[in-house]
């Protein structure tokens, strides 16, 4: 869709977001009422953390998408991605004739103006990363301003205004909005990109892996010749499109080949201790809270971007044994009577069993209870269905819940959490179907006992099971 109302105003007072409540939104929400707006927003099922971080910003949000809330007085309204074309507020504001963009338009203007973009990209690791490599650039007094898809627990929040010349921004692939179904990615231009990974992912908008690949590949097209793509080298498909590039490509990963190497790593909780290899030289060694070989290979990259602005490794050294991780990752809310629950942001397969693997290296003393709900547009759909049974190896007990928005989805696309169970159960995995959130409360709390381990992994609230399950342990 293209239109003259498309587009920013040069006077700006009043700014609406339709779908506040994304991390992303949530997070230019909050930057927006930063630099001065009057801000306010929408959404409907709201849940911390954005929730919380917009409340305690005084930013107003108003439950659902009503009409009646687009008013003539808006000087601009943001939708966010999750906003189709028949949605009442985005119906109203064009009756309106009101002046309208997408989040990176809202970015680039108000952001972004003057700085020099740093993106990570990738199906994987981006939220880490990104959130990593904004703590090194600010403790090493780099001032960055970031907009990050989650909570950086060293700050509080998903997002920053600095005053230094550099922008740390998470890449995503899905669709900008419903007049740009590019993705949101296309409207950086980095100095510098990671690329962590590329698997299919986002069912509801990719039709299959080719899709995905060439909307990766239109992301390494646009970079120019002075910009720096990180690329992790044991990637097929990275390996492919990033063969004979206009711009940089510096590798990472394990190839003795690849600029930066990860070199010897062990675990000593809650350290991890790991060696960098550059060039084919020792670089450094450095130890992180983060757990799992991903994770160190998403601290490899963030290190060699770090590096190529000139940060030194004995500050980036200081940054990442500071840095205290991202709320949603291998975070620790509670422990009771022993059982430690921990809540993750896990839901493709290769992020299920990536966490699990991590875990199970850390937590030795007890068994790894492994809780997944299929949430997810592409979880909840039948393309993943037979890659989750590879996924719970490291599990030593598995529950999972009946997907809860599986009305949404067409009933011959639909993910069978049943069938998972049953093709668990065949491979010798100690697995539970559960219809609800309070019929895993009530198993685990029997099931469960001291020096257990609890993995809760989704990426919505899921009916605030941590809490409610810590409360009743």
């Amino acid at each position: 869709m293209s239109s003259a109302l498309n587009r920013i105003p040069e006077k700006v007072h009043r700014i609406y977001l339709i779908a506040v409540c994304g991390t992303g939104m949530g997070a230019l929400a909050c930057l927006l009422k930063d630099l001065g707006f009057k801000v306010t927003g929408s959404d409907q099922h709201v849940y911390p953390p954005i929730s919380l971080l917009l409340e305690d910003k005084g930013i107003p949000v108003l439950e659902g998408f009503d009409p009646d809330h687009i008013t003539v007085d808006c000087d601009l309204v943001v939708v966010g991605n999750a906003v189709r074309k028949d949605n009442p507020e985005a119906v109203r504001m064009r009756e309106l004739n009101l002046p309208f963009c997408s989040m990176p338009q809202a970015i680039n203007h108000f952001a972004g103006f003057g700085k020099k973009s740093l993106v990570v990209a990738g199906t994987h690791g981006k939220t880490t990363t990104s959130a990593l490599l904004a703590w090194i650039l600010f403790s090493a007094g780099l001032d960055p301003t970031y907009i990050i898809g989650g909570i950086l627990k060293n700050f509080g929040t998903n997002y920053r205004l600095g005053l230094g010349p550099y922008m740390v921004l998470e890449g995503d692939e899905y669709d900008t909005a419903y007049f740009d179904k590019g993705p949101k990615f296309l409207h950086y231009d980095p100095i510098a990109a990671i690329l962590t990974s590329i698997e299919f992912d986002h069912a509801d908008i990719f039709r299959d892996q080719t899709a995905v690949k060439n909307a990766f590949d239109s992301f390494i097209s646009g970079m120019s010749p002075q910009s720096t793509l990180i690329a992790f080298d044991q990637d097929p498909i990275i390996r492919e499109l990033t063969h004979n590039r206009p711009c940089r490509i510096l590798s990472y990963g394990t190839d003795t080949g690849s600029a930066w190497r990860l070199g010897n790593h062990s675990a000593a909780p809650p350290w991890t201790h790991f060696d960098v290899i550059k060039d084919g030289e020792f670089w450094g060694r450095f130890q992180t809270r983060m757990i799992g070989e991903h994770n160190l290979w998403n601290a490899l990259s963030a290190i060699a971007v770090a590096d190529s602005l000139g940060i030194s490794p004995a500050e980036i050294s200081t940054a990442m044994k500071a840095f205290e991780g991202v709320k949603r990752r291998q975070e620790i809310r509670g422990c009771k009577n022993g059982i430690t629950v921990m809540d993750d942001f896990a839901h493709h397969p290769t992020a299920v069993r990536e966490t699990l693997r991590a875990v199970k290296s850390f937590y030795t003393s007890g068994r790894v209870i492994a809780v997944f709900e299929p949430r997810t547009n592409s979880s909840m759909r039948r393309v993943f269905q037979n890659d989750y049974p590879l996924s719970f190896d490291g599990a030593d007990l598995v529950c999972i819940r009946n997907p809860p928005l599986l009305h949404k989805i067409p009933v011959a696309e639909r993910f069978s959490s049943e069938l998972l169970v049953s093709d668990l159960k065949s491979r010798g995995i100690d697995a539970h179907f559960f219809p609800d959130t309070d019929a895993i409360i009530d198993f685990l709390i029997t099931a469960a006992r001291p020096e257990d381990l609890v993995l809760i992994m989704s990426n919505g609230g899921f009916d605030r099971i941590h809490e409610r399950l810590l409360d009743a342990l």
